[in-house]
């Protein structure tokens, strides 16, 4: 296999808004770039999307001395023929439609065509890594790549190894992804250790939805406004529930839901009020209409809220104690080595602190609150983990 230095040449496959944000830092790094899509309007509006995306950073002195944005389009290509793009490829940073199939059937045309030492990284953020490379003929070149949205805007790039992936694979995509740029301070690259769902960043966060979804269907059952809800988080959020709800799309968070329901617990079954807006097709912004009439713009929205008596459904102390207990998890299934990586990981791929160092002095009471939690939700899942409820986690640091 190539060494790091001799690596040349990327190819950015699937190039939506993901795959645009990769492959233009990828160019910004100093590599040759290849776009492959499906069809020529996906191709075409990616490199129109970089080109602009490069010009900007042209504009604000972000390129490294002596180099124009004209110079890194020339190391630009576009294509929509896979099988033949990959010819002399080093490494395929795959950013296609999150279904497993068509993920497996692109890592196989990529390991039957490309060179024997191209390597096959997903951007992937729930799938399982081991079974994307499967039957491609060389799992031990297949590893996890995950991207945070916008990608040159957002630190955090973790790295996961598979069941297969080799060492050498692995160490090759730890030290690519810390020499992609970053626009807005310094990359931050988390090591996964075991290809689980989720990962690290997301995999905490999950339980937290189950919780949200708890809080909607008991705003609904007591005839409690949205905005009212959304007050509980006395504006300590970038963005509260039922806003950030809407922002990832109804649609996407009852799909995340389902598959945390059969790869991780029942309890992960969505809540009455998704279903409903998921199967009225109210998505959120996307489609005009979510728990919030969009229409009105956010700015309305934003302020009704701030005008909002508080329900009192939904606690943020309660947040960090369920995020604790899986980071808790995590460390217990071997995912992250220590807690440092858990909590630098979140706040590089969410903009928001981890729950260890308050936990650290916290545990004891907030293993109350998740026994309490369950009791009055009926899920399990939130019951506190012998690591987190002994405190056993504050010699888990590195």
């Amino acid at each position: 296999m190539k060494k790091m230095a001799d690596i040349k040449n990327i190819l950015a496959l699937g190039v939506g808004l993901m795959g645009e944000g990769i492959a233009q830092v990828a160019l910004m790094a100093g590599y040759n770039v290849t776009l492959v899509d499906i069809n020529d309007n996906l191709v075409n509006k990616a490199y129109s999307g970089i080109q602009a995306g490069i010009k900007k950073s042209e504009e604000k002195g972000q390129l490294a001395e002596g180099i124009t944005a004209a110079d890194l389009m020339t190391r630009c290509k576009k294509s929509t023929n896979l099988a033949s793009a990959v010819k002399d490829i080093d490494i395929v940073i795959e950013a296609v439609i999150e279904k497993m199939d068509v993920k497996k059937q692109v890592c196989k045309t990529v390991m039957d065509n490309g060179p024997s030492h191209v390597i096959f990284a997903s951007n992937t953020s729930t799938m399982s890594i081991t079974e994307i490379g499967k039957d491609c003929g060389a799992p031990d070149r297949v590893c996890g790549m995950h991207f945070f949205n916008p990608v040159p805007l957002m630190r955090c790039i973790e790295i996961i190894k598979g069941a297969d992936t080799s060492n050498e694979t692995f160490n090759i995509a730890m030290d690519l992804a810390g020499k992609l740029p970053c626009l807005r301070g310094q990359r931050y690259i988390a090591p996964v250790l075991k290809d689980r769902p989720g990962f690290i960043v997301n995999r905490m966060n999950a339980p937290v939805i189950i919780y949200l979804h708890w809080a909607f269907d008991e705003a609904d059952k007591r005839g409690i406004p949205w905005e009212c809800l959304d007050a509980d988080a006395g504006g300590k959020m970038p963005m509260p529930p039922c806003v950030l709800t809407d922002f990832t799309g109804i649609d996407t968070n009852f799909h995340i839901m389902n598959y945390y329901k059969e790869t991780l617990s029942p309890d992960f079954e969505p809540g009455k009020v998704i279903k409903k807006l998921y199967e009225k097709g109210d998505l959120g912004p996307k489609t005009g209409k979510g728990f919030y009439d969009w229409s009105q713009g956010r700015d309305a929205i934003m302020q009704k809220i701030k005008n909002a008596e508080p329900a009192g459904i939904f606690d943020l102390n309660t947040v960090f104690a369920i995020m604790l207990n899986e980071g808790c998890r995590i460390l217990d299934e071997g995912i992250a080595s220590g807690f440092k990586v858990i909590d630098d990981a979140n706040m590089a791929g969410m903009n928001a602190p981890g729950p260890f160092g308050a936990g650290k002095k916290n545990y004891e009471q907030w293993a109350k609150v998740l026994n309490d939690l369950a009791d009055k939700t009926g899920k399990e899942y939130f019951r506190p983990i012998d690591l987190m409820k002994s405190g056993e986690f504050s010699k888990m640091r590195k």
